[in-house]
Formats: C-alpha cells, structure tokens, sequence
C-alpha cells in the first residue's frame, strides 16, 4: 500500500493517555499480559502462542485501512500506554506505532520491532510476514519475550510454541514446499514489493522491475521504462502467473491486471493484512498459497 507522511495528532494523544501508563512500569500485577500489535498479522501469531497467559490487541484490523498513514486514536494511545509488550513491524512501515510508545515511556515494557529482529533497515522490504524464514523469527522472539515478561509461564509459553510451530503452521509449511518443489524457477510478474519475499522463499523467478514493486508500494509514479518492460513482459507471456496486492489497486495496477487476463495469464491476489479480518494468519496465507498454486498449475500443467 502506498507510504504517505502524516503522524502529526499522535503527539497530542499524550495528555489523554499519560495515568494508563504506570500499569507496565516494574513487576506484573498478575493477569494476562497486555500485548499490543501495530497489525493483525503479528497480532494473530501473538495470540496464538500466548493463549490464555496473554491479551491481544490490535491495532490494525479493518482490511481498508493502510498501515502506512494510519493516523492513531486515543483508544490506541491507552492500548499502547497499558501495554506490557508491544510488537511493531518497523522498516518505516508503521512509524506511528512507535511514537506511541515513545509518548508513552515504561521501564518494564517490552518492544518488539522486527524490522530490528531480522536486520531490515528502513528503506528495505518491510512486509516480513511475507517471509516464512522471518515469520519463523519473529515466533521465537514473541515466545522468548512472553517467557522473559512471565517467567513462571514459561514452560506454557514454549508448549504453544512447539504445538503451533507443528500443527498451527503445517499447512501453510506443505504449501510452500510444495510451491517451491513444483514451480521452482517459473516466471512471474507481481503489483508491488509485498510478494517479492514470499516469491523468494517460494524459489519462483520474480521478473517484474524492483523498482516498479517499490514504487508501487510506497504510492510513488512508476516510470515509462518500467510500465513498458512489464507491458512487453504480459505481451509476450514471459510471466507465467500475474500477483497483485488486491487492497492497492492502482490505475497502472488494474491496467496490468487486465491485460494480463486478456492476454490468458491467470491472475492470483494477495492482501496486505488478514482477510477476512476474523481469519488466522496461517489460514489467510494458505488460502493465498492454494490460490497462488492453481495459477501456476493453470499456466504450466503441472
């Protein structure tokens, strides 16, 4: 989704929030404890492996809303102002979430940037829950974080860990091995930087001009060279599966889109955030997997 500037009224969420802040500061008062996530993807994965031990809130849930020019409520401000762990995506993808918690200063609480946990620096890719290797990442350190905030529930804690890395992730591990052994090296075209890590880990040969991906993911004009390589690309069928961000769907986007199913290239979609809102992460990734799977089976037979 496009990255826009705004930010300015977190600030003056401070005054409203500051006598929720003391709630985080030194040892638990007991209860589960209050997780906030900047968006409901890490906010799922949290859930999942905190239990009855933790309360998820996220902040991100409605599929319309763009991460990047999110602008934050008071209701956020408290969230974030209780919270004992925060978890934020980083990469300059959700800069909002972390002046929350700089407007917000607790001693005791945790912040989980994981741009951070898997060196992206800003200016990188910043959609790592497009990344199985990343995702597997960030599920050790929620666990290692819950275990260090409520160390007598620490074995639970690993317990959940060890059943959702085996039976919460298995389909959505099956189909990526099974997109990567069957389809390793094919072709395809994407909207935007979104797909490129899962088309990575997926061994599927992106062609689509990085800069085209960044340009479209960060709401910037794409320039004539890239909208003609990608045209010829469609034109010639060089792509053998055409990607695109559903929740950003620009007028180069849905020009591409359209020439590429009139040409005969099967189109797939992927979302930026859980859809429907109420699925689990894994759940909303396979069914993007399958989709994604009876493309390229679509294309090549296989």
């Amino acid at each position: 989704m496009k990255r826009l500037l705004v930010l300015g009224s977190v600030v003056a969420l401070v005054g409203a929030v500051g006598l929720f802040g003391a709630t985080a500061k030194g040892s638990r008062q007991g209860g589960p404890l209050r997780v906030v996530t900047a968006e409901n993807f890490w906010g799922s994965i949290a859930a999942q492996l905190g239990g009855t031990r933790v309360q998820v809130t996220s902040v991100i849930t409605n599929p319309a809303t763009d991460p990047h020019s999110y602008e934050p409520t008071a209701v956020d401000a408290r969230a974030v102002a209780g919270a004992e762990m925060v978890i934020e995506n980083g990469i300059g993808y959700d800069p909002w979430a972390r002046k929350l918690v700089d407007a917000n200063p607790e001693s005791g609480r945790v912040v989980l940037d994981v741009g951070d946990l898997v060196g992206i620096k800003p200016g990188g890719n910043p959609h790592r829950w497009y990344s199985p290797a990343n995702v597997n990442e960030v599920i050790r350190a929620i666990t290692s974080d819950y275990s260090k905030l409520d160390p007598k529930d620490a074995a639970y804690f690993n317990r959940r860990q060890a059943q959702f890395e085996a039976r919460g992730l298995a389909g959505y591990r099956k189909w990526i091995a099974t997109i990567r052994r069957q389809y390793r090296g094919i072709p395809v075209g994407a909207s935007e930087s979104i797909f490129a890590p899962l088309a990575h880990a997926l061994a599927l040969n992106l062609i689509t001009p990085a800069s085209f991906l960044k340009a479209i993911s960060e709401g910037t004009e794409p320039t004539a060279a890239d909208r003609t390589t990608i045209d010829r690309q469609i034109a010639g069928k060089q792509i053998n599966v055409w990607v695109y961000n559903s929740q950003n769907s620009t007028p180069d986007v849905a020009r591409i889109t359209d020439a590429a199913r009139k040409r005969g290239v099967p189109v797939t979609t992927i979302t930026e955030t859980l859809f429907p809102a109420s699925a689990s992460f894994q759940a909303w990734q396979v069914r993007q997997l399958k989709a994604l799977a009876a493309a390229l089976h679509a294309a090549t037979g296989r």
